[in-house]
């Protein structure tokens, strides 16, 4: 039951980011409804089906765990160290430098390298499809970029290398947040001594 709840939740979440890739639907859609009311339907369906996705995936870890392979020890210790520079790319999208300026993209980046950190340490079905839909997005979405009119991010303006040097620094604050508090309390399987 968890883990169509949880499928269930990634296609309404994909479903509301594929659309926004298409550009002319969506400006049909606003003119339609009014920008407010398309953020706000937007926002309340994608809410939703990560509402989903939390509480499928979670079930599913309870009670419906299906394993695929075995991953070996060794990977948990690189997906610990590929999510510090996948958070630091995160916040780089926001904290626009030289970074931001290199890779274009670097949430789409942060977000491809999450999700492939994760399919190495973890071999279950549900894993499988959460990580795997991820990746999937994101690189589904760098290529449609390729293709699009406009950026595709809100227009916040690029700085220099000190923006890197923030972008770094809450990147590592934040990644000790989720390593060392997040994920071992609301995730509950804990990222040191697996």
């Amino acid at each position: 039951m968890g883990l169509l709840v949880m499928i269930l939740g990634l296609a309404l979440f994909f479903a509301t980011h594929v659309f926004t890739t298409k550009r002319e639907a969506r400006a049909q859609a606003i003119a339609r409804l009014g920008e407010g009311t398309y953020k706000i339907l937007y926002a309340v369906v994608s809410l939703a089906g990560l509402a989903l996705i939390i509480w499928g995936f979670a079930h599913y870890r309870s009670s419906g765990w299906i394993d695929v392979w075995y991953p070996p020890k060794a990977m948990k210790h690189i997906t610990l160290a590929l999510m510090l520079p996948a958070v630091i790319l995160v916040v780089a999208s926001y904290l626009r430098g030289r970074i931001y300026a290199t890779l274009k993209h670097p949430m789409l980046a942060g977000i491809k390298l999450w999700a492939a950190a994760h399919l190495l340490a973890n071999g279950d079905l549900g894993s499988i499809i959460l990580f795997g839909s991820f990746l999937g997005w994101a690189v589904y979405d760098r290529i449609s970029l390729k293709h699009r009119t406009d950026s595709g991010g809100p227009p916040i303006p690029v700085g220099g290398v000190s923006n890197d040097l923030i972008a770094i620094v809450v990147g590592v604050v934040a990644y000790l947040a989720l390593a060392f508090a997040f994920h071992p309390v609301v995730i509950g399987v804990p990222v040191i001594g697996v």
